[in-house]
């Protein structure tokens, strides 16, 4: 039986990630980097795709328990047998040179026999390498990759049905590390980690950063256990976040809505820099500040949705035909052809922003003004045109009033920079003159005055959950009329389960694509909001109670979840249901104490 996409466990060193099963499988791991090939690929295929379990000779089923260490991203599992327990602790300690992947096995009670099976398999399980011996170590290369294997204390392996095997006894007390370490084939080894120093020293860095957290209200283990969780799919090198550690996991079980999201999109933008700063990380919001900078210098007209983690522009997409997907979700993709569409609501994210770092006391860049100057420009002359919106839909450019309201919040944002500032240069009365005809647009043209709601697109009787956003963004005070039948219009509509769609999959989508998806977890977290700013907070944390009890067994969320048969759906971890737990709660909680 395929693991569930809740089964997993997040490991990782802040450039790459790992996901540990139940059963004490790594299933996936990419490296050097999160947009590497993957090593183990197990998760979007089998055993043969590349794994690697430690866990009692014999037991081919889930742990007894699992858990992080008190506010770290250090995980241990533990089985109980008839012979006594086992633990094994797995991390990714943060690198000097090589990334390393930690695994230490340890006697709880009794004598526990353990078996380690690793099986190896380069770009995304396509290619096995040749294994041999060197210095004590197991060493694999194919073509770029090299990894290196070490016991510590040494324990004997072999090789077998092409995969490295060990099997030893451990009893109270007693530790055997594993550490697995990769570099370019063409460099020399890398200097060797100590295992048991890595495991001290990562557990006190994760507390202390935990520790750094303001919010003191209830649910902060939630909310501590989301932003360690933004911290591990943050690229460190550059700051960007990633949107997911994975690609492909599925938004409907055997169905083809299945993407790559280990990029940076800017649509995570003003939320994550929201949700960081209020839970008082000014470094980390301000590498994110700056990663989003440096991404969208240029032609404004060249402004992408999503980029690279060092901000490459160049995500081409392709599909893995050997890979049968996750639960036979197919096809496996790579790369993300959405980073060549047009959203008009970046615009508005990136304006939103800068805005908001500059109003938090981010230090200032003499560039940042100027570049939203031009931005502004071509926003001013190109706002009409249909686009993807920002759900990436692939069935055509529609005019969607969403990516129309951020146009709004653009000029919004550009006209109090300018009142709020004196010593800032620019048109004015253009950009307020911009804001007025676009906000008059848009309730003329995106709203439906029979049913007292806006809509997805212009002259469309669809909902959007993206509409939950508009009072939380100031185009409409949350006690217009307008805005309480949004909300309560999206809430009937497209609610599912108490949970809430994206948008309807019925019958002509308009993304273009075949079978349907989850309720999105992000809009769940937007209906709560939306909820409390129209006054009716009694559901909105009733809501977020029920939301904030979607997270697996160690407090993880994925991007969806489908509330008929209790099952996470999409890619996982996921940054942007984390980011609406984080500012969600902040809203709902604000200034309580903790129950």
């Amino acid at each position: 039986m395929h693991p569930r996409i809740e089964d997993y466990a997040l490991i990782g060193d802040e450039q790459t990630a790992a996901l540990v099963g139940l059963d004490g499988s790594v299933d996936w791991l990419c490296l050097p980097r999160f947009d590497s090939g993957a090593c183990f690929a197990r998760l979007l295929g089998d055993e043969d795709n590349g794994h690697w379990r430690i866990a009692p000779k014999g037991v081919r089923g889930p742990c007894t328990r699992r858990a992080y260490r008190p506010d770290t991203l250090v995980l241990d599992t533990e089985w109980e047998t008839d012979e006594g327990a086992v633990r094994v602790t797995d991390l990714m300690p943060q690198r000097d040179v090589a990334p390393d992947l930690v695994r230490i096995v340890e006697g709880v009670r009794g004598r526990v026999t353990v078996r380690s099976t690793l099986r190896l398999r380069f770009d995304y399980g396509a290619v096995i390498p040749w294994m041999r011996r060197a210095d004590g170590h197991r060493v694999a290369i194919a073509g770029p990759d090299a990894v290196w294997l070490r016991t510590e204390p040494p324990v004997r392996t072999w090789g077998e049905d092409f995969g490295t095997h060990s099997e030893f006894t451990v009893a109270e007390g007693e530790r055997v590390a594993f550490v697995l370490t990769w570099h370019p084939s063409h460099h020399p080894r890398p200097p060797l980690v100590d295992p048991f120093e890595a495991l001290r020293t990562s557990v006190e860095d994760w507390q202390a950063w935990a520790a750094r957290c303001t919010y003191d209200g209830p649910y902060r283990d939630a909310v501590v256990r989301s932003l360690i969780t933004l911290k591990a799919l943050t690229y460190s090198p550059t700051g960007g976040i990633v949107a997911a550690a994975t690609t492909s996991l599925p938004e409907e079980l055997g169905g083809v809505r299945n993407w790559d999201y280990r990029f940076c999109w800017l649509r995570d933008s003003t939320l994550a820099l929201g949700a960081l700063l209020a839970a008082g990380y000014h470094e980390e919001a301000e590498a994110w500040r700056n990663w989003l900078l440096r991404a969208v210098a240029g032609d404004p007209a060249d402004l992408q949705i999503m980029y690279g983690l060092a901000g490459e522009r160049r995500l081409p997409e392709t599909e893995l035909p050997w890979l049968p997907g996750f639960a036979g979700s197919a096809p496996v993709r790579i790369g993300n052809a959405a980073v060549d569409q047009l959203q008009l609501d970046v615009y508005g994210e990136v304006m939103d922003s800068l805005s908001l770092g500059r109003k938090a006391g981010l230090s200032p860049r003499p560039h940042v003004w100027s570049l939203q100057c031009v931005l502004m420009r071509w926003l001013d002359e190109n706002w009409r045109q249909p686009d993807e919106g920002l759900w990436e839909v692939r069935g055509g450019r529609r005019p969607f009033v969403h990516s129309k309201v951020m146009v709004w919040v653009a000029a919004d944002r550009a006209v109090r920079a300018l009142e709020e500032h004196p010593e800032l240069r620019g048109d004015l009365d253009r950009w307020r003159a911009l804001r007025d005809e676009v906000h008059q647009e848009v309730c003329e043209k995106g709203y439906d005055p029979e049913r007292n709601t806006f809509t997805q697109s212009y002259g469309s009787r669809d909902l959007d959950a993206s509409l939950l956003l508009i009072p939380r963004l100031g185009f409409l005070p949350p006690d217009d009329p307008r805005v309480v039948g949004t909300v309560d219009a999206v809430r009937d509509e497209l609610g599912h389960g108490g949970l809430v769609r994206r948008y309807t999959t019925d019958g002509a989508t308009v993304d273009g694509l075949p079978g349907d998806e989850g309720t999105f977890l992000v809009c769940s977290f937007w209906l709560a909001d939306a909820l409390h700013l129209t006054g009716r907070t009694k559901e909105a944390r009733e809501l977020f109670e029920r939301l904030a009890g979607l997270v697996n067994d160690v407090g993880l969320l994925s991007e969806e979840h489908d509330p008929v048969v209790g099952r996470h759906l999409g890619n996982f971890p996921q940054a942007f249901s984390h980011i609406g737990l984080v500012n969600t709660a902040l809203t709902l909680f604000a200034g309580e104490e903790a129950g």
